[in-house]
């Protein structure tokens, strides 16, 4: 058993993360601000023996006290929604934030997780990314504010790896998605089953051809959890190899929910990536990981969880 603080816990994917180590035993802390969280997320861990919250924003100073064996900073808005109507916030969580939950990784001895993300390779030129790919980014572009806020939290993460000898991991998450994530936020998967339930057309961004890989929620926290009980201090990509266009994407949504919506085109966001799909030779030979739930089961637990909580 062990004491894990978690930022961001009240996220879409923190909150699962912080159920798991629940349930293999760990005792929990999950600090949020909830700017883009929900105490909702997490309101079935209040009674859970180990869990604690802590309504705080990262981008101050952070402490806890007792004895902390893991520190994963997962805070930050995620979603181009979020982080374009939010790009003072982002660019503090990940430079500010990360700093303040390294000084506390540093101070109690423990080990730290940086969860940085797949966006650090931009619109890459190099198919499919591997973790040695230094990525293609836009530094002054609308997205830059997350991608630019993640490569610097990469490079404090290993300036106190190197200087101070701490022990840490680099995780790289790939577009992730299932039950919890917020019908409004943006992302294209919960976009077309919220259109796709409620009867809407389907909005596709430019012509469609643009890919992506898509990581159910129950791998992508199985792989988080190898990375960090590995030894491996990464970076290690932990997404879905499987590639699908966008357009791929919105006939399974309508074909897995039964919809009768249609498709219609909006123009393309600036500096949105055309490809994008993770090499995870690192994560299968080293950390014996790689997803089991395929596009279409995923898509269906999450539209099933979509219809509850969408009435």
């Amino acid at each position: 058993m062990g004491r894990v603080v978690v930022t961001g816990g009240a996220g879409f994917l923190g909150s699962h993360l912080c159920e798991e180590l629940l349930a293999r035993g760990d005792q929990v802390i999950a600090i949020d601000n909830l700017l883009t969280g929900s105490v909702d997320n997490i309101e079935h861990l209040f009674g859970r023996s180990g869990f604690t919250f802590v309504d705080h924003d990262v981008s101050e100073y952070v402490w806890v006290p007792g004895e902390v064996d893991r520190v994963l900073h997962f805070a930050s808005p995620a979603s181009p929604v979020d982080y374009l109507e939010m790009p003072i916030q982002t660019l503090k969580v990940g430079s500010l934030g990360t700093h303040n939950c390294l000084g506390l990784a540093k101070a109690k001895g423990a080990r730290f997780l940086l969860a940085s993300t797949s966006e650090v390779y931009g619109d890459p030129q190099v198919h499919p990314q591997p973790e040695s790919y230094w990525g293609h980014v836009n530094p002054i572009g609308p997205r830059g504010v997350y991608d630019e806020a993640k490569r610097f939290a990469e490079a404090m993460t290993m300036a106190y790896h190197r200087y101070h000898g701490l022990d840490v991991r680099l995780l790289r998450i790939f577009n992730t998605y299932g039950p919890r994530m917020r019908a409004a936020d943006g992302r294209v998967v919960s976009n077309f089953l919220v259109q796709a339930l409620q009867g809407k057309p389907l909005t596709i961004y430019g012509d469609g051809s643009q890919t992506r890989s898509f990581c159910y929620v129950d791998d992508e926290v199985r792989g988080i959890l190898a990375l960090l009980d590995g030894d491996v201090t990464g970076p290690v990509n932990i997404g879905n190899p499987g590639e699908f266009t966008v357009r791929e994407l919105a006939d399974l949504v309508i074909e897995t929910t039964g919809s009768s919506s249609e498709i219609v085109h909006e123009p393309l966001p600036v500096d949105d990536p055309t490809q994008r799909q993770p090499d995870i030779t690192i994560a299968r030979n080293q950390l014996g990981w790689q997803p089991e739930i395929d596009l279409r089961a995923g898509l269906e637990r999450t539209a099933d969880w979509f219809r509850r909580s969408l009435t």
